[in-house]
């Protein structure tokens, strides 16, 4: 599984995220660039952001982060106008697109979640989880935060018929 999600990170670093000139390979060192704890705004509970390549360059539009959840961390609602791409690579999370039920991702599982879709993605209750999210961005833009997912809903089961309001 790790070596699945290593490939799916060098593909998406060779194709885009360090190509700054046609005429140059550009190389982001590990440990080059600062971890950031997700802000309070956008995500509840322990997180840990690591940016990969968190600015376009050149042609491309995409960025990506490797972002790790403690037990019980989420983010908020959110959307992305040219949707986003996760790549779990380590322990058990939860995903929701707005109306559908909570779905369980585990490690080597990929998500895609369309441009425009209302979703939140976060750690299981009792184990970290770790993902790479890529995300393009449109008109500079690559999320839009919206409100907080309650406790009482991140609780729902995952698989069951969810109310995104909280309620079964």
């Amino acid at each position: 599984m790790k070596s699945f999600a290593m490939t799916a990170l060098s593909v998406s670093m060779a194709a885009s995220a360090f190509a700054q000139s046609e005429t140059s390979l550009q190389i982001a060192r590990a440990g080059s660039q600062a971890s950031y704890k997700g802000p309070a705004d956008s995500f509840s509970g322990a997180v840990r952001v690591d940016p990969l390549f968190p600015k376009p360059n050149g042609p491309t539009r995409a960025t990506g982060s490797y972002v790790t959840f403690e037990p019980g961390a989420r983010t908020a609602w959110h959307t992305h106008p040219v949707g986003q791409t996760l790549v779990v690579t380590a322990g058990v999370g939860r995903v929701q697109r707005w109306g559908d039920a909570v779905q369980e991702i585990r490690a080597g599982d990929v998500v895609w979640i369309p441009p425009g879709q209302k979703h939140w993605h976060g750690a299981g209750p009792s184990t970290a989880m770790t993902h790479i999210a890529i995300t393009e961005l449109a008109d500079g833009k690559a999320v839009d935060w919206l409100e907080k997912v309650s406790d009482s809903h991140y609780a729902s089961q995952p698989g069951g018929t969810v109310n995104p309001h909280g309620a079964r």
